[in-house]
């Protein structure tokens, strides 16, 4: 029986080893997405999620599941995450056999955006991995699930993005299987800054735009 491991329990080095991920220097968004500049409707929009999360906030900690509701859902919504043919899951069940080693990890993405859902597993796309934390834990200490439950897409295309955050700091990681699986960190944005904000959203519009795109 293989021993098994939680990806919640997995420290960065741990991944890295387990999974032969390899850390490159950080990137820029622009070196992958297209951002488009936003509608005055978009910045609107934004504004009233950044006062909503800033007003609970403000009371205390906000837990995981609220994260989701305030931030990421109408985040998600104002980038096109829920028009077709996307389709947005949650709390799927993953499995990743360790080479080499007599190991499995396992574990939930908390949310995946996914193309073809209805078709084989071999034409599903991937488009963005999500991990949510509560507002009191460091979007650094997500990463380790996030790399983990991405990698799993690799397994099936040569790249794909994930998002770690906190629902106030929003950290992207970008995935690439060509000889060797690579990720690279984008630059840490923060919804309580204009001009991340900003950012933020397009950054989301562009990853929603990769629906079947494949490098």
């Amino acid at each position: 029986m293989p021993l098994i491991l939680e990806a919640s329990s997995l420290s960065l080095n741990d991944v890295h080893r387990f999974l032969k991920l390899e850390k490159l220097l950080n990137g820029l968004f622009t070196n992958f997405l297209n951002l488009e500049p936003l509608s005055e409707f978009e910045q609107q929009d934004l504004l009233r999620i950044r006062n909503d999360f800033d007003r609970y906030l403000s009371a205390g900690k906000i837990s995981e599941g609220l994260v989701k509701f305030l931030t990421i859902a109408p985040l998600m919504r104002l980038a096109g995450f829920y028009d077709v043919p996307i389709r947005l899951t949650m709390e799927d069940s993953v499995a990743i056999a360790v080479e080499d080693e007599d190991k499995r990890i396992t574990g939930r993405m908390d949310i995946l955006a996914l193309n073809n859902p209805q078709t084989n597993a071999a034409s599903t796309f991937w488009i963005l991995v999500i991990e949510t934390k509560n507002s009191a834990i460091e979007v650094g200490e997500g990463l380790p699930q996030l790399l983990t439950y991405a990698f799993k897409s690799l397994e099936q295309q040569s790249s794909v993005w994930g998002l770690v955050t906190n629902g106030l700091r929003y950290q992207f990681v970008y995935l690439r299987h060509q000889q060797q699986p690579t990720y690279q960190l984008m630059p840490l944005l923060s919804l309580n800054q204009s001009p991340d904000a900003i950012e933020l959203l397009q950054v989301l519009k562009s990853i929603c735009k990769l629906v079947n795109f494949q490098e």
